[in-house]
């Protein structure tokens, strides 16, 4: 329940946005997060028209010394601006406040997907858990601590030769698993091995540690942005640095490391034998449908798994190497975990198409760009409707 919930501050116009329309959003807000099971039982406390990026920090610094119980700050955006980049980056990284932006498209004519959407997101960035897996149906290995890792690097964008590299370790922090800490380090120009990798591991582990007073037994690390040649490499590299984390916070303590490469960029496609089979209007293999003979290494441990719904065009199925395992884990489990673990992505209502480790990783490096100071990047579009829920950046 959040009672002392927020503030709104709206960067378009008046004339874009009137006072009604706002005050109509937070009212519709309140209802729909109230069927939700999350409700929000009072008016936002301060509401303000602004304009600028520049505006931005001095208005969110007055707010945290004026309202102390402040949870979190509504932002509505005139469209693509930069003031996005810059709420994140004094939202995260000055003052640690939730921030949600909207567009004023949403807020002048809000729908009750776009709201139910919002009130995924807010409930999660207030420490709220949106879904667990059933303990019934989960993988035997949650029996023990168990602790999911997520990976990614996001390089700069072709043609430019300066901007660093940013790498992104996430990892879970509950036994849902639900809640998740994240790690993030700047690293040169396209570098594809996780540099400081070791000591971002580390600080996550005494943080699951803090958590829940469990060492975490085993260790399941999903990595992205890692192409079929760099295996080798990064295998090497990075599970040493997994297993030096591991000595260097206790030593002999080697809890079972299980490592997978998730791809998506591949030209395999996956289509049904009979058209009974096929799943709505765009024809696609249903979610979960799991491939693991024929078409894969013929002595390498990979498999195709699709787990989420088509909705539009043809399903990309994601490509899964396990390139080192500890845990001993039979084809079936590790596909069933994988597949599971496509469920618990907080943001949207269904499976989506790779594990959400690895999605928070890809989301969090994604995030630090913004928050590198730079005023040249012009983004931010803010929540939008979505039926899926994927397109949304943290």
């Amino acid at each position: 329940t959040q009672s002392t919930w927020g503030a709104i501050a709206c960067f378009a116009p008046t004339r874009q946005c009137k006072e009604d329309a706002l005050r109509n959003f937070a009212d519709q807000l309140s209802r729909i997060s109230n069927d939700a099971g999350m409700p929000i039982i009072a008016q936002p406390c301060f509401c303000m028209y602004a304009n600028g990026a520049d505006q931005v920090e001095a208005m969110f610094k007055h707010l945290a010394d004026k309202y102390r119980e402040l949870q979190l700050i509504v932002i509505v955006l005139p469209g693509k601006t930069p003031v996005y980049a810059e709420v994140k980056r004094v939202g995260d990284t000055l003052l640690g406040l939730a921030t949600q932006c909207i567009q004023v498209k949403n807020v002048n004519k809000t729908s009750p997907q776009t709201l139910s959407n919002l009130c995924l997101k807010i409930n999660v960035k207030l420490g709220g858990v949106n879904n667990i897996l059933l303990p019934s149906i989960r993988p035997r290995i949650f029996s023990e601590p168990v602790m999911f890792l997520g990976a990614d690097i996001t390089h700069p964008p072709a043609g430019d030769e300066k901007k660093p590299s940013i790498a992104a370790v996430v990892g879970s922090m509950d036994a849902h698993p639900s809640r998740y800490a994240a790690t993030v380090r700047v690293q040169s120009h396209r570098q594809e091995i996780i540099g400081d990798l070791s000591t971002m591991i580390r600080e996550l582990l005494i943080q699951f540690y803090r958590g829940t007073r469990f060492k975490p037994l085993r260790i399941i690390m999903f990595r992205t942005g890692v192409s079929e040649g760099q295996f080798h490499q990064v295998l090497i590299h990075e599970l040493k640095a997994i297993r030096e984390a591991c000595v260097k916070l206790e030593v002999g303590y080697q809890p079972g490391i299980t490592f997978v490469v998730v791809q998506k960029r591949h030209h395999t496609r996956l289509f049904c034998a009979e058209k009974k089979e096929q799943i709505g209007k765009s024809g696609n293999i249903p979610a979960g449908t799991t491939v693991d003979t024929v078409i894969t290494h013929p002595t390498e441990y990979d498999f195709y798994l699709c787990s989420h719904a088509g909705i539009q065009g043809t399903s990309r199925p994601s490509h899964y190497h396990v390139l080192w395992d500890d845990n001993n884990f039979c084809s079936d489990d590790i596909q069933n975990l994988t597949y599971q673990l496509c469920h618990t992505y907080v943001r949207c209502t269904r499976s989506v198409s790779i594990p959400a480790p690895a999605y928070y990783a890809h989301l969090v490096a994604f995030r630090a760009r913004y928050h590198l100071i730079d005023k040249d990047h012009d983004s931010g579009n803010g929540s939008h409707s979505s039926t899926h829920g994927e397109e949304q950046s943290l």
